[in-house]
């Protein structure tokens, strides 16, 4: 028998809330502390991540933690309207939605940071820019806050290492249990995810070349080995390239790789990774897709530029037409592919990663004002304590030393 119950915007975003938190054991024990404890209580948070259901759980983990939280996107093709509107239906204050322009998308920012937060969650370092220009009145209140994103804390150590930087910010990113999960097995499995369901192509056979081989770069590129593809690895890093290398990986410039390649996935955080020059050399029906933050990495400038026609293909894919009659296809307008085309990294993997953000956002409240504008890791023990409950929630325990081993390790 089919059901045919139409569901509203807001219960189809309940139900996607629902599912991901029986998948999030880290930041569930850690909602059920703050419920208790109410570290917030009296403060503010401003959230810019991407939208969706994972953002949201953690959103509600703040509030139940006592905090005041007003959320907004980080990236206009990967807010998921119905999530959206399933937290507006929960009282929270929203400001994004999908395929927002970009004045739009600048404007819900703004709007998020009006309610003047004591604290912060960034992803890419937008909410960090304005509040150190046009915004810098909405930071009068700000202990701090955290980045997610690689090109976030660039970005931020940039601007610390220029005496620019006004408020202490904690680098999740750079935190163990975010590094080693999110960006590599959460990465690697979700762009392929997206790939995938987008195109419906077979990955084994291919000629795969993946920019950069960082974590992110490095997931993506074991995945596709995992599957039966060709990877190539381009690098700027002459350890990184090697480390390729060693992995059995082909190591080529993006000059060598892109007449050979027939999916083409950055993951730099740089701009201008694939360029003019590699598009007039590349096969017909290659796919170009970026698991970079920014939309800046294939330089969609020069794609336009080259092509005679560009049309949709399907949803999330458009097709570049050059004057050879050559089509490239560029994945979700060159946005963060696994959001832009996809549903995001895993729940399981982004327990750790919010957990871990929870817990540094108390951990500001605590300490923050003791601390000096710059960034800062994330503390050691905060980090363990994910790990532990994430072991503890697979069932699985570790081994502890001895008195006898602690005084060997230690040379006492």
């Amino acid at each position: 028998m089919t059901n045919n119950t139409i569901h509203s915007p807001s219960q189809t975003g309940d139900k996607k809330l629902e599912w991901v938190r029986s998948y999030m054991p880290a930041l569930t024990s850690v909602r059920d502390r703050f419920i208790k404890e109410k570290p917030f209580r009296g403060l503010r948070i401003t959230m810019s991540i991407h939208l969706e259901a994972k953002t949201a759980y953690l959103a509600t983990v703040l509030r139940s933690g006592g905090a005041e939280v007003s959320v907004t996107g980080c990236n206009p093709l990967s807010t998921q309207d119905d999530v959206a509107d399933s937290l507006r239906a929960m009282g929270f204050e929203v400001h994004a939605r999908y395929d927002a322009t970009p004045e739009e998308y600048v404007g819900h920012l703004k709007s998020a940071l009006s309610i003047n937060p004591h604290l912060i969650i960034d992803d890419g370092g937008d909410l960090i820019e304005l509040l150190h220009g046009e915004c810098a009145e909405l930071g009068n209140s700000l202990i701090g806050g955290c980045e997610e994103t690689t090109t976030g804390i660039h970005r931020l150590k940039a601007r610390s290492a220029a005496g620019k930087l006004k408020y202490p910010m904690i680098s999740v990113n750079d935190a163990e249990c975010k590094y080693l999960f999110d960006n590599r097995y959460g990465t690697g499995q979700s762009v392929w995810d997206a790939i995938m369901n987008t195109t419906n192509n077979i990955v084994a056979s291919k000629n795969v070349v993946i920019a950069g081989f960082g974590w992110c770069g490095r997931g993506v590129a074991l995945r596709a080995k995992g599957m039966g593809a060709r990877v190539t690895v381009t690098e700027v890093n002459p350890i990184r390239a090697l480390e390729a290398a060693m992995e059995g990986y082909e190591v080529k410039t993006m000059d060598e790789a892109a007449p050979l390649g027939d999916i083409f996935i950055s993951t730099t955080g740089c701009n201008k990774v694939i360029t003019r020059r590699h598009f007039e050399t590349m096969k017909d029906g290659v796919l170009l897709a970026n698991a970079g933050h920014f939309d800046v990495e294939v330089d969609k400038n020069d794609l336009k530029s080259l092509a005679s026609e560009v049309f949709p293909r399907k949803k999330n894919i458009t097709g570049y037409k050059m004057e050879d009659g050559r089509i490239l296809n560029l994945l979700g307008d060159g946005r963060l592919v696994n959001l832009a085309a996809g549903n995001g990294h895993p729940a399981e993997i982004m327990d750790m990663s919010f957990a871990i953000q929870a817990l540094c956002l108390e951990h500001l409240v605590k300490h923050g004002k003791e601390l000096m504008p710059d960034v800062y890791d994330v503390p050691k023990s905060i980090d363990e304590s994910v790990a532990r409950v994430k072991l503890a929630s697979m069932g699985l325990k570790t081994d502890e030393l001895t008195t006898e081993q602690e005084d060997y390790v230690t040379g006492f």
